[in-house]
């Protein structure tokens, strides 16, 4: 049997490489059940429901004890980023609600994606990011270009090494300069409320995707 040269089993060998770790950059939480997040330890907060949607089952949070915390931070290391999480805001909701949250242990340097409902109408809601790290730190809202309740959307967060920029389904709202130096160390991710036990949120989520790399809205999950 003829071998193959030495530099087609090097090439092949790179390909390999590649995609293993493009496999790995890439993380996929599914929010369906009350055991556990991505095969991690959950604490279960209050009493989350699991239901059915049409896109499949998802966890749905009463807005005032309801939530969830990951023992896992899965973008530990990432100079860049997409952040994404489908979810359904309800109405009566709190004004501002953090319904992703990604921190350090023993530390400031985290990651958070909220909603804060308009003060003049309480069915409206905007979407609000933030970064924290050792480099900087830097807030994203647009109070302007609110969205209606009760629908489901992809929130969005991107940093691709000099900008930071979110997007709610597909569609860019607002960017701005970071410098940010990559989470380093173990943490807790929350779902639904706040890691510190406040601004508890009210509606559904059922898909949260940490990817280690750039995407482009093409690219992203579908609400």
């Amino acid at each position: 049997m003829n071998k193959l040269p030495t530099s087609l089993l090097l090439l092949f060998s790179m390909f390999l490489v590649c995609s293993c770790g493009n496999l790995m950059a890439e993380t996929i939480w599914a929010v369906n059940n009350l055991e556990s997040i991505g095969g991690h330890e959950t604490t279960v907060l209050g009493s989350p429901k699991i239901i059915e949607t049409e896109s499949g089952k998802a966890m749905e949070f009463d807005g005032v004890k309801d939530g969830l915390i990951v023992e896992a931070l899965p973008l530990v290391g990432a100079e860049r980023f997409t952040l994404e999480v489908i979810f359904r805001p309800d109405p009566n909701g709190l004004e501002a609600q953090r319904f992703l949250h990604m921190q350090e242990n023993n530390s400031n340097n985290r990651i958070l994606i909220l909603l804060e409902t308009l003060p003049t109408d309480e069915n409206l809601w905007y979407l609000d990011t933030y970064i924290r790290s050792a480099k900087g730190s830097q807030n994203l809202y647009k109070p302007a270009s609110p969205h209606p309740m009760g629908h489901w959307y992809n929130a969005t967060l991107v940093y691709d090494g000099k900008e930071m920029q979110h997007y709610i389904n597909g569609v860019k709202e607002i960017s701005k300069k970071l410098v940010f130096s990559p989470l380093s160390r173990k943490g807790k991710t929350s779902i639904g409320v706040k890691i510190g036990r406040k601004s508890w949120f009210k509606g559904a989520i059922r898909k949260v995707r940490f990817t280690q790399r750039v995407l482009k809205p093409e690219e992203f999950l579908q609400p």
